[in-house]
């Protein structure tokens, strides 16, 4: 019997938020390996926001999701099958497989993972894509020294308590802005920040002038938006804006731009993107770095883990949007 491949694909395209008619759910024969091919059973899907941005037609630093083709996802899994030198049966692997329960791949940009190092779902989070986000967004776009004043929005998120703990480990003051008391207890008791904001109760730029009253040399923005506003507010001389991204406008019909940005040319400050795929080359440095502050107890992986079926890929991608997640949002889709 031919094993059932179970798939999430894009149906059209979403205006707003995405809702059950933008997917197509689909069953189909898992594809057999030919020559220099492997099987891989997907174990775990990393949920990103930035899935919303490859779901839009345009040009980006990414091709988008075509209309009928398998969501794009990271994920983690084990080879099943394989006529490939490199890759054996029982390999866990780390590679983008797509919103599917198999993956057929020829082992280009696929990653042999430990589960007797770290859990699997760490492999997505601190040692995946969202660490490294962090880890190069940071020390290669932000550039922080010691002594100085790092604010982080989405700091209970998978990129930002990440980014608020390398920069405690760089001896910087780090102060996160998340949504919620939990949030933000979670963040200074469980991350190590100096303070946290609370954004959906308190006035972001009156708490930011008492945490950071000499303004903030780093800013790495999750979220964008009034918050981004805030901040702009209060950057020192010479500050760098680190974009990361933007969930707080993914879904809108009007994004907004920010208001203050002549903010920078006041303070001579900078704002740059960072897209992780530009630091590809350097993977392997940095994860090997973080996974030695992990080691030594400096860092601490947070894994939201949703467990589940590939079906349930819709609901959970929109916990992202209602701020439901803390940490790395893993769906587990097999054991």
């Amino acid at each position: 019997m031919s094993t059932i491949n179970r798939q999430i694909r894009l149906a059209a395209r979403p205006v707003g938020e995405p809702r059950p008619t933008d997917w197509e759910h689909v069953e189909e024969p898992a594809a057999q390996p030919g020559d220099g091919e492997f099987l891989v059973q997907v174990l775990c899907l990393s949920i990103d926001p930035a899935m919303r941005g490859w779901m839009n037609a345009g040009r980006s630093y990414i091709r988008p999701v075509e209309i009928g083709e398998v969501m794009r996802a990271g994920a983690v899994g084990r080879v099943v099958a394989s006529r490939h030198s490199g890759f054996a049966v029982g390999d866990h692997v780390s590679g983008t497989f797509g919103v599917q329960e198999y993956c057929l791949s020829d082992g280009r940009s696929v990653t042999k993972v430990d589960p007797a190092a770290a859990p699997l779902p760490t492999y997505l989070g601190t040692l995946g894509m969202s660490g490294l986000t962090a880890y190069f967004g940071l020390i290669e776009v932000g550039r922080p020294e010691p002594g100085q004043t790092v604010v982080v929005s989405g700091a209970a998120g998978a990129v930002g308590s990440v980014v608020g703990q390398i920069a405690k480990i760089l001896g910087c003051r780090v102060i996160g802005i998340a949504g919620g008391e939990a949030k933000c207890r979670m963040v200074v008791d469980e991350f190590g920040f100096d303070a946290a904001i609370d954004y959906q109760s308190e006035d972001v730029r009156k708490a930011l002038r008492e945490h950071a009253p000499d303004g903030v040399d780093v800013y790495f923005d999750n979220v964008g938006g009034d918050v981004l506003d805030a901040v702009l507010l209060r950057l020192a001389r010479g500050a760098r804006v680190v974009v990361c991204g933007a969930i707080s406008q993914y879904n809108s019909t009007k994004p907004q731009g920010p208001a203050n940005y002549l903010s920078l040319l006041v303070n001579r400050a900078s704002m740059t993107g960072i897209v992780v795929f530009d630091y590809a080359d350097r993977y392997a440095e940095g994860i090997a770095q973080m996974a030695a502050w992990r080691a030594e107890g400096r860092l601490k992986s947070l894994e939201d883990v949703v467990s589940g079926s590939v079906a349930e890929f819709p609901d959970t991608l929109m916990r992202l949007f209602r701020g439901d997640n803390r940490g790395k949002l893993v769906l587990k889709i097999a054991d």
